[in-house]
């Protein structure tokens, strides 16, 4: 269903029981709400939550930015190398409002909000920004953006710039196929008709490079979020995989150390997705950090914006 949030019209999936507590998923880069597998969903249903997926703004069904045009990422990317600053169209601030307005939508005072990659970008804003509305926080396979961590290897990063800008389904599946084999978890191949299925129901969904490009850019204009993770309060648990060659492992640790209390959760032999064999254990993890809100001193005043 399609939601106004933050002034956008925000496409949004809301599972399970109407009275389980509510858990929010913020997907990562150019991800459709999809990005977040059913089999994940239904692990946090039956665990007697009540899941939302959303599709950020620019990409799946929710608005789109194209008349801001695209970005020249060459230029983008030499003034963030050279430390200058980089102005996007929208920021991972308004990203997050959006995410608090779907609460508002929904009429939900807090939720357990969980991001993955970029996603988990958002949730940081979030968190930081709004802590009363914020129940616990799950990050997983993020960053703190801190320029002295360990970067993706260069084959990584152009293959992650270099899908298709036109609607060719054979194009799209052989890039989308080569960019999960490289940052996929080696440990956790996927079944290929199931990964075919899936890039295929998420492309015929909808297909929006153009919005991609600028969510990327909006995460390059964020730059560094440490100094300001100390003010998050919210039980946190970062989940990382070892081997994750797109944000290495050195992320996790870095992140986790920046936050009051976070807890670390590294799974050997995971890459830069979500494999299937792992679905339960991430979700019994969000689960876990959630029970820990429960131990938290009560919330702060609505209205409280935290340390920013």
């Amino acid at each position: 269903m399609r939601l106004t949030a933050n002034g956008l019209a925000i496409e949004v999936d809301v599972q399970g029981p109407e009275q389980g507590e509510p858990v929010l998923l913020i997907m990562g880069l150019g991800m459709q709400l999809l990005g977040w597998p059913q089999e994940f969903v239904d692990a946090l249903v039956q665990r007697g939550y009540r899941v939302i997926r959303m599709d950020n703004r620019d990409i799946g069904l929710s608005q789109s930015f194209d008349a801001m045009g695209l970005p020249n990422m060459a230029e983008v990317w030499l003034r963030h190398a050279l430390h200058l600053p980089v102005r996007s169209p929208y920021t991972l601030t308004d990203m997050a409002m959006d995410a608090l307005g779907v609460l508002d939508a929904l009429g939900l005072p807090q939720a357990h909000v969980c991001g993955a990659s970029m996603g988990g970008m958002i949730a940081q804003h979030l968190a930081a920004l709004r802590p009363q509305r914020v129940s616990s926080l799950t990050l997983i396979m993020t960053t703190s953006g801190a320029r002295r961590l360990p970067q993706a290897r260069l084959a990584v990063r152009r293959a992650l710039m270099a899908r298709p800008m036109v609607a060719d389904e054979n194009l799209v599946l052989a890039h989308f196929t080569h960019l999960l084999d490289l940052i996929g978890s080696p440990a956790y191949p996927p079944d290929p008709q199931r990964l075919r299925d899936r890039l295929l129901a998420s492309y015929h969904r909808s297909w929006r490079p153009q919005g991609t490009a600028r969510q990327l850019w909006a995460v390059v204009a964020d730059g560094d979020r440490s100094r300001w993770l100390g003010a998050i309060r919210a039980p946190t648990r970062v989940i990382h995989g070892q081997a994750d060659p797109l944000v290495p492992v050195a992320a996790a640790h870095d992140l986790a150390g920046k936050i009051q209390g976070a807890v670390l959760e590294v799974i050997p032999g995971m890459g830069h997705d979500l494999p299937l064999e792992l679905l339960d254990r991430i979700a019994a993890g969000v689960a876990e950090n959630a029970q820990r809100a429960s131990s938290t001193t009560p919330s702060r005043p609505a209205g409280d914006a935290g340390a920013r």
